[in-house]
């Protein structure tokens, strides 16, 4: 166990993150260009997606039933999950939304860290994983979203109002989330990227990998190191806003991905996935969103406050999976296997 983690705090997606982490910490003035940043993020979007449709374009529905099952109840169970703990230790209702939508997605960079993992340890997973990420982006934050309104509806079931007339009439709240919110989830710039990228993929199968390849698979971990360098920065950052909170909410940020990485890596037996595949489900389990969840959060639950649920998304979980979560779910993989 000791080897493997020593490997991933070595591996170069770590360091460089480290490096950005040191350099925010000690207030360097290394700063990304906002468009570079921009850029690595939709590129990294893409290339997810487009590897996820080349690998189900192998594939039919009934090979992938069990592990879109798996996976589609991730997306309902741990939001559900993290409201009701949130609640339990007295956090408010929207914080406590924005980190149920933020935790029931998924971090594609994690993702992404743990398939150098395995490649890193030579260790086989299945190839439409990638497909995994892309379905995990948007059911929780709908399932979040569900459920603030329908807590709304409970309390405020009807609203009275004056009519022309000063007569005083109610009317019932409606408790879905409303068409723009839909949108923002599914028309989002990851989503978008990933669900195209996807699409394309799948569609054009192996006739489009002599195109893909050059851009998006030999250049993908050169990449991938250059953003973790920027998300280093972002998370240090970051680190200084959660003091205001307490001891609670960074807590949250070390039990969540260390509760929801073993639930990952289980449903993915119960799927029959090999090692690789199910360590690669405790990881969509156990990360945490910071692009797709936090654009859907400012438009629909402006009450939630940012440095809650990027804080502790980009500050302590995200490096928590990095160094201690890949190798736990690694090792709980092996055992299970």
């Amino acid at each position: 166990m000791t080897d493997i983690v020593l490997s991933n705090l070595l591996s170069p997606a770590v360091l460089f993150f480290a490096l950005g982490l040191v350099a925010a910490l000690f207030k360097s003035d290394l700063r990304f260009p906002s468009g570079l940043g921009e850029a690595l993020s939709i590129y990294l979007l893409l290339a997810i997606g487009l590897k996820g449709g080349l690998a189900l374009s192998h594939y039919t529905l009934d090979q992938l039933s069990a592990v879109l099952l798996a996976t589609l109840s991730l997306g309902i169970i741990i939001p559900i999950a993290t409201y009701l703990i949130c609640a339990a230790f007295k956090v408010d209702r929207h914080n406590a939304i924005g980190l149920a939508a933020t935790y029931g997605s998924v971090s594609i960079v994690t993702y992404g860290a743990a398939l150098n993992y395995l490649h890193h340890e030579h260790v086989y997973y299945e190839p439409y994983m990638n497909a995994m990420v892309v379905l995990l982006e948007s059911p929780a934050i709908l399932v979040s979203l569900f459920m603030l309104r329908w807590m709304e509806h409970k309390q405020n079931n009807t609203a009275t109002y004056q009519t022309p007339m000063g007569i005083t009439a109610s009317s019932m709240r409606p408790f879905w989330p409303d068409p723009a919110v839909i949108k923002e989830s599914l028309l989002g710039k990851s989503v978008l990227l990933m669900m195209g990228g996807l699409a394309i993929g799948w569609l054009g199968g192996e006739r489009f990998y002599p195109v893909i390849e050059p851009l998006f698979i030999h250049l993908y971990d050169s990449v991938l190191i250059l953003f973790m360098l920027n998300m280093g920065l972002l998370a240090g950052e970051r680190l200084p806003e959660l003091r205001a909170f307490g001891y609670k909410l960074p807590l949250f940020g070390i039990i969540f991905p260390l509760l929801y990485g073993p639930v990952g890596v289980v449903l993915g037996k119960w799927a029959g996935l090999s090692t690789g595949g199910m360590m690669l489900m405790g990881v969509l389990a156990a990360s945490a969103s910071y692009i797709a969840a936090p654009a859907a959060l400012r438009s629909s639950v402006p009450e939630a406050n940012p440095s809650v649920y990027l804080g502790l998304a980009l500050g302590i979980t995200f490096p928590l999976n990095l160094i201690i979560g890949l190798p736990l779910y690694y090792y709980l993989a092996v055992m299970l296997s």
